[in-house]
C-alpha cells in the first residue's frame, strides 16, 4: 500500500503494468506446470507481491488510482459523503 493507506498508484500505466506482472506470474505458474512441473509454482511469490498481496486490492486501486482527483470525499458533522 502506498503510504498515505491508499491503495492507488502514482499513474494509471504503472497501476495496469503491476496488475499484468501479478495476475500473469499466477495464471503462467499453473499453466507451465505441465512443462516445468512444480518448479512453476515459484512464479506464484512475484505474482503476490507484484498485486501487493491481494488480487481484490488491487482492483480497489485502479479504480482509486482512475478516479484520483475526480472524487472527493467531504465530512461535515461526521457524516462522509462523495462529492
Amino acid at each position: 500500500m502506498a503510504g498515505n493507506g491508499s491503495f492507488a498508484s502514482k499513474s494509471v500505466p504503472r497501476h495496469v503494468a503491476r496488475g499484468l506482472v501479478g495476475f500473469g506470474s499466477v495464471v503462467a505458474a499453473f499453466a507451465l506446470i505441465p512443462m516445468f512441473g512444480w518448479w512453476s509454482l515459484l512464479l506464484i511469490p512475484v505474482g503476490v507481491l507484484a498485486l501487493r498481496g491481494c488480487p481484490a486490492c488491487w482492483v480497489i486501486g485502479l479504480i482509486e488510482t482512475v478516479s484520483r482527483g475526480r472524487l472527493q470525499r467531504e465530512c461535515v458533522d461526521g457524516v462522509c459523503r462523495l462529492r
